[in-house]
């Protein structure tokens, strides 16, 4: 399909392109949720929270407007909200209802291909392309001195819950030796791989007990131990006890309105002990002790706006995470795939979460009007199980094969006719050329849209521009303080295919370009060059220094001119953590870091 496909774009679009049975559903999936999150119109919504106190304790706790009038509690706007505090100002709160219960947290299964990749790039940022070349190390042996060379974990491309006998009595031994008998259960932890899975590699774990992380740590590089250690903790977590967690929901009567506060606390970790997993706290909002009937003291009602949000971006983990669900290619395939979306330039990272390009949304609506079937989803992962029935002789390959090439070489050809040429369209627009008045007009380039006159090739003014929220074209004319080598006129920010970077406003009179420069110099001692604005060929942007090759410095988060008021350093580095933007000095032991405008 995809040979066929690929000549098909190099025609109607641009040369180097490429389309795939699973590469194009999942640039369809990006696409499509990007289509979602432009189309989204936020809902305004407001909640009200009470600070109550029980006369037995002395600290506050908080509890949530969850019900009015048995109905749920539904506030639209501050006129609601107010008009609410102000009914609840005379009332009485009092307890009705208090619910305990144990709860039980079971532990993860093994890793398969699929899960590790979605962990390596949730907990260790590490991209599904990176993961698979660490686990590939290790499972092909490193040098451990004495010992020679070792393979660390069992094969890394596998969909298989299963698990060695042999393994398992290790591990039983290894989680007594490491943590006592409390942790671990009666008998075996058991799990059922999924449907369809090939069960002819177990899942990934550790190749010896005998080596935990710590005692290989100095003959592993970084990225090779935090690999391996995350695979051994999981492997030991997958044997372990369930987590214990008592919860506390307590339902708090004010006239015509409920309010539910709850609280949680962690009573026996189990395998959270080795791996806490992210995203859930088990220890929240410890309640006093309560009973049916208490009176409780309202110290304030706090009212808070909202606004729904949109669905979020794929990140790899979660584009890995989708394609599994819905049974689209092999987990073994998916590193390759995102490597192919990037390389074509179908997809740009940013901030980890992929956002398509102009050509990305492109290529994948012309696929989806000529080609509709092998675009679905459903198509993909019904193809997968008719591989699968191949494999174990169900069915003939010729009879796959016969049924799929028939309809598809009609709707080819077809599309051969009937395909837009996107490489010769030229789209007018309202915007006139500042140099010849001729009116400017959208064409397709190497590098995606730009705006281009009419009057080319006697006019050769070209001009970069994006598209606001309402489809409207804005002219990307970022100005700076530079001047032109060449001219010394003005120099603006322009985009190209590494990245930002800064070119002549004379152009295409004059030519000159520059790199976009940070404003720090290269720390490296007599250098004398200047850190400036890169980007790698998947996209990623990173700060290295301008007299590369003869400087290879880099950096991937941006410098930013300023020393550091603790240790000295000549610049601080810019950092997001938890939706806050950081500056962080770079040295690691000094540790200052401050809120980005604080």
């Amino acid at each position: 399909m995809g040979y066929k496909l690929g000549p098909l774009h190099w025609q109607k679009v641009k040369s180097g392109l490429s389309a795939g049975r699973v590469q194009s559903v999942a640039l369809r999936l990006i696409c499509e949720r990007e289509k979602e999150i432009r189309d989204f119109v936020p809902q305004e919504y407001w909640s009200i929270t009470a600070e109550l106190r029980h006369p037995s304790s002395t600290s506050p706790f908080e509890a949530r407007l969850t019900r009015i009038q048995s109905k749920k509690a539904e506030i639209p706007d501050e006129g609601r909200a107010q008009a609410i505090i102000s009914s609840l100002r005379g009332e009485r709160f009092i307890v009705e209802r208090v619910q305990r219960k144990e709860r039980r947290r079971n532990p993860p299964p093994p890793f398969i291909t699929s899960t590790l990749q979605q962990e390596a790039s949730r907990r260790l940022r590490f991209s599904v392309k990176k993961t698979m070349a660490i686990a590939q190390q290790l499972y092909e042996g490193v040098e451990l001195g004495e010992l020679g060379r070792v393979g660390l974990i069992t094969y890394m491309r596998t969909d298989s819950v299963r698990i060695a006998p042999e393994a398992i009595e290790g591990v039983r031994k290894a989680i007594v030796r490491l943590f006592g008998e409390d942790y671990l259960p009666k008998g075996p932890n058991r799990f059922r791989s999924r449907k369809g899975a090939q069960e002819a590699h177990e899942a990934i774990r550790p190749a010896s007990f005998d080596l935990p992380p710590e005692k290989v740590k100095p003959l592993l590089s970084r990225d090779q131990f935090l690999l391996y250690k995350l695979i051994w903790d999981r492997f030991l977590a997958c044997q372990m006890k369930e987590a214990l967690i008592d919860q506390t929901t307590v339902e708090i009567k004010a006239g015509e309105y409920l309010f539910t506060a709850t609280g949680r606390l962690l009573k026996f970790p189990g395998f959270l002990i080795v791996y806490e997993e992210k995203g859930e706290d088990e220890e929240e909002g410890i309640l006093p002790p309560m009973k049916e009937g208490d009176e409780l003291e309202l110290i304030e009602l706090v009212p808070k706006q909202h606004f729904t949000q949109p669905p979020p971006r794929y990140t790899e983990s979660s584009l890995v995470k989708e394609l599994e669900e819905k049974g689209i290619g092999r987990p073994s395939t998916y590193a390759t795939i995102i490597t192919t979306l990037l390389e074509r330039g179908y997809v740009e990272l940013k901030d980890r979460k992929f956002h398509p390009t102009s050509l990305g949304l492109l290529v994948s609506e012309l696929l989806v009007e000529s080609f509709p079937a092998i675009m679905d989803v459903g198509f993909t992962a019904r193809m997968e199980e008719k591989l699968d029935d191949i494999e174990a002789e169900r069915v003939s390959w010729t009879e796959v094969l016969e049924e799929f090439y028939r309809s598809f070489s009609q709707d080819l050809q077809k599309a051969e006719r009937e395909m837009r040429e996107v490489r010769k369209e030229r789209i007018p627009t309202d915007i006139r050329c500042e140099l010849c008045g001729s009116p400017m007009e959208i064409r397709w380039g190497k590098y995606g849209e730009f705006l281009s006159c009419s009057a080319f090739p006697q006019c050769k003014n070209a001009k970069m521009f994006v598209r606001d929220e309402e489809g409207r074209i804005r002219i990307v004319k970022e100005s700076t303080d530079e001047r032109c080598p060449k001219c010394g006129g003005p120099m603006v920010v322009k985009e190209g295919k590494f990245g930002r970077f800064l070119a002549c406003e004379r152009y295409p009179e004059c030519d000159g370009t520059k790199p976009l420069g940070t404003g720090v110099k290269c720390p490296v001692e007599g250098c004398g060059g200047e850190i400036v604005e890169r980007r790698t060929r998947k996209g990623r942007t990173f700060y290295g220094c301008s007299r590369y090759p003869e400087c290879n410095f880099v950096l991937w988060q941006r410098p930013v001119p300023r020393p550091c008021p603790q240790c000295g350093s000549p610049y601080l580095l810019e950092a997001k953590r938890r939706g806050k933007t950081l500056l962080i000095c770079p040295d690691k032991g000094c540790g200052y870091e401050e809120e980005r405008g604080s």
